[in-house]
């Protein structure tokens, strides 16, 4: 009854102001509940003011004006695509049907040498520049993909064009990938896409299936010949140690024996020249001695000798010069000995000259 009472004495202009107050109230409440906005860790917000670009807001607690601006959350996490077939635009059932021979053809890319090779590859990005992605492709990750899926075909197409099969399929994989990542990166920066191309990773590359069995065959030959060629090469480095060795020894010998053939000449040269000169002191006496030595060179080596006589005509008499061998003696004309004496006496061999008279 007495709280009755107390409302009877307000008046209009105190009930007005009450629910002015709640009103504020309730206005600032709903202010600070719709202006007020949080952004997480992986995220950034694009804030809007009258539809013109106004900030960009991080990772935490953020205020906007209620009514005149608004905020866009942008994923900034990483996402993948697997090409050449991507998620968004083929189905479970086509998902199955991985495998299959249309499936496959749709892989095929052509490679430098005019054959084909099964490519699949995985293109991981995230979006680096919010304001470009939101304004230039609404935020929408479905286009986005759609273009990331047509520019990394353009791009791969053109970059395993600059190869053969066998580049392709054995040791050129990386670097490939390397080139297309980089002119994909380059393609949407220009494009203005907001988005970075983190990664790109080439997952499958085989022949087609209809000539698998030849490509197994061609790898085999080729793995056959790279094994050979290893062998050759550890072969040539162990051959090579023993031939430089060789090469240097006879070098050595062949320098040794140059050394000995200089030695021995110039020891000649001077004999010669130290002939030279006694033959000028005395020139007959030196060509005697020379002729003396050499005719006793000759006939040292010429075997057994015969001396005959010129004076007597018949028998021929023989004497045996011949050292160590006997001369018999001869008596009466003609060489004939009286058949009862045989002595002989020996015959020297004959003495050189010596120079002196």
């Amino acid at each position: 009854m007495k709280s009755s009472q107390n409302s009877k004495d307000l008046t209009p202009n105190q009930i007005g102001g009450i629910v002015a107050f709640c009103l504020a109230g309730i206005l600032l409440s709903y202010v600070a509940m719709s202006g007020s906005y949080s952004v997480a860790a992986h995220e950034q917000a694009v804030v809007l003011r009258f539809g013109k670009y106004l900030r960009t807001d991080g990772p935490g607690l953020h205020f906007k004006m209620p009514w005149i601006d608004a905020r866009y959350i942008v994923d900034q996490g990483e996402r993948s695509l697997r090409l050449p077939h991507s998620q968004h635009e083929f189905g479970a059932n086509k998902q199955q049907a991985n495998g299959s021979m249309e499936d496959q053809e749709d892989k095929l890319i052509l490679t430098g040498d005019l054959y084909a090779a099964v490519v699949e590859w995985n293109v991981f990005w995230r979006v680096s520049e919010p304001k470009e992605y939101l304004f230039n492709f609404n935020g929408d990750s479905g286009r986005v993909s759609d273009v990331i899926v047509a520019v990394s075909r353009s791009v791969m197409h053109r970059a395993v064009g600059d190869y053969s099969a066998e580049e392709l399929l054995t040791g050129k994989r990386e670097e490939i990938t390397q080139i297309a990542l980089r002119e994909l990166s380059e393609r949407l920066t220009e494009f203005g896409s907001g988005i970075s191309i983190t990664d790109l990773q080439m997952q499958r590359v085989t022949p087609p299936d209809r000539v698998k069995h030849a490509f197994d065959d061609v790898n085999a030959s080729i793995q056959q010949r790279d094994q050979l060629v290893n062998e050759a090469y550890r072969e040539r480095n162990q051959l090579i140690p023993s031939a430089e060795a060789m090469r240097d020894r006879l070098v050595r010998e062949a320098e040794g024996y140059a050394s000995r053939e200089l030695a021995e000449t110039q020891g000649e040269i001077s004999a010669l020249l130290a002939k030279y000169e006694s033959y000028k002191l005395a020139p007959d006496v030196t060509r005697k001695r020379m002729y003396i030595e050499m005719m006793e060179k000759v006939i040292k080596q010429s075997g057994p000798k015969m001396i005959l006589d010129s004076g007597i005509n018949s028998p021929t008499p023989y004497i045996n010069v011949s050292p160590g061998a006997m001369l018999p003696s001869l008596q009466g004309n003609g060489g004939r000995s009286d058949g009862n004496s045989s002595k002989a006496m020996p015959v020297s061999p004959p003495r050189a000259f010596d120079g002196k008279q």
